[in-house]
């Protein structure tokens, strides 16, 4: 696995656990030992993914700049739909535009 997928893995690790998640859990994910997964960390924290914690503590995605598309199906977008209309039918004109 390239370094490049692992950091991917390992910002998914982090969105998909609950914080504080620990090195060893990481690390285990990864498949990597807990000294390159702070490496790991460090590097992340370089290219501007907000990471707290420390070593021996567990880490945190505080700010993920990399949320997934929305995906709705036929009919929810059909309900988002008809509640714009609504706003635009019964709102304010500030609001409605």
């Amino acid at each position: 696995m390239t370094r490049t997928n692992r950091l991917f893995q390992l910002m998914q690790a982090l969105r998909n656990h609950r914080p504080p998640v620990t090195a060893a859990l990481l690390a285990q994910e990864t498949g990597v030992s807990e000294r390159t997964l702070y490496r790991d960390i460090e590097a992340l924290r370089g290219l501007g993914a907000v990471i707290d914690g420390t070593a021996g503590y567990g880490y945190a995605l505080t700010e993920d700049p990399a949320l997934p598309p929305m995906m709705f199906n036929d009919e929810e977008i059909e309900a988002l739909v008809l509640g714009l209309r609504d706003v635009q039918a019964i709102a304010d004109p500030a609001l409605a535009k």
